[in-house]
């Protein structure tokens, strides 16, 4: 089969021919439909020391649209000709970026009724986005939010969560080029992070209050510009780094308190793990299927562009998402 593979002596993506995965006890075949690139898949050089026995066949891809093709004899959940959504183990080297991968039967997802590119856009940026607002920062009884990097994946879905759920202030930081985009996604207030200061435009806009709660979607200063922007009591998760709550504003005496989050760590924390994505997954398609939720700008390619695309994903920020297509569905 053709895949994307990423090789650890040369630190390249290439577009590859390699066997088929063979169907296990644990797992079902399914041939892939489409595949939603990611910034951590791009990261591998930072995370491919946690792999067991990493070789030049390992296939990165976490966010796949596919059909189950075969089943194993105990499997009773699921069926041949189901077409599912799922959101991979970062560590198994059969992903997504594949004609065929294998996965865990107990985290797919039926696939929602909408555009095949969009399906596969949601998995790791809406399920965290999910986990992140819903699970961890409970925003249906908030008044304000401030989501930095929020032209993004994660931010373009937690900016129409935090809309959906009824937060009035919706503070999002992108560059001006990005301003109404984030507008139409429902942002009620866009500060240009090239040009303004965050922390004195939150503070305008809150009254000096600041913010009930923040979504750090870009790490680095962000995490300190999310922290400072916070009321007393404030709370925030931080997608991108460890926290580090010695570097913000009198963290202690504001009574800040900070979430972190990585939704494919569930794979690590047994049936109560595989459980907080599965239950994200299936509460983001419902909204995907009620019409809540509109798709984020999406770029569509073929696997023969896909390690090139990932290799710039690296360099640069990607506005919406990357969504590969196959030509074998």
């Amino acid at each position: 089969m053709k895949a994307v593979t990423y090789c650890q002596a040369s630190d390249r993506f290439t577009l590859r021919d390699v066997p088929t995965p063979k169907l296990s006890t644990d797992n079902v075949l399914i041939k892939v439909i489409a595949c939603g690139l990611n910034p951590v898949d791009t990261k591998i050089p930072f995370w491919h020391h946690l792999v067991n026995d990493l070789d030049n066949d390992f296939v990165v891809g976490l966010d796949v649209v596919g059909e189950i093709i075969e089943v194993p004899a105990k499997e009773r959940s699921w069926n041949v000709g189901d077409q599912v959504l799922f959101h991979g183990n970062m560590f198994s080297k059969y992903g997504g970026l594949a004609e065929y991968c294998l996965q865990d039967p107990q985290t797919l997802t039926l696939l929602p009724n909408v555009a095949i590119d969009f399906a596969a856009s949601t998995p790791c940026a809406g399920w965290t986005a999910w986990r992140a607002l819903i699970d961890k920062l409970r925003i249906q009884d908030k008044h304000s939010i401030l989501i930095t990097g929020g032209s993004g994946g994660v931010g373009s879905f937690a900016i129409q969560l935090a809309k959906h759920f009824g937060v009035k202030i919706i503070i999002v930081t992108c560059s001006q080029g990005n301003s109404n985009y984030v507008k139409q996604l429902g942002a009620t207030h866009v500060i240009d992070y090239h040009t303004q200061d965050v922390v004195k435009e939150v503070m305008a806009i809150t009254y000096n209050k600041g913010v009930n709660v923040a979504l750090d979607c870009v790490g680095g200063e962000s995490e300190l510009l999310c922290a400072n922007s916070l009321q007393f009591d404030g709370e925030m998760v931080e997608l991108v780094e460890t926290a580090d709550l010695t570097r913000y504003q009198q963290a202690k005496a504001r009574g800040v308190s900070v979430h972190q989050l990585s939704l494919g760590a569930g794979y690590n924390h047994g049936k109560s793990g595989l459980k907080s994505i599965l239950n994200a997954g299936e509460s983001f398609s419902k909204l995907l299927n009620q019409g809540h939720i509109q798709a984020p700008k999406i770029t569509t390619i073929p696997l023969s562009q896909a390690g090139d695309r990932l290799v710039e994903m690296r360099n640069q920020r990607t506005v919406g998402k990357v969504v590969v297509e196959f030509t074998n569905k």
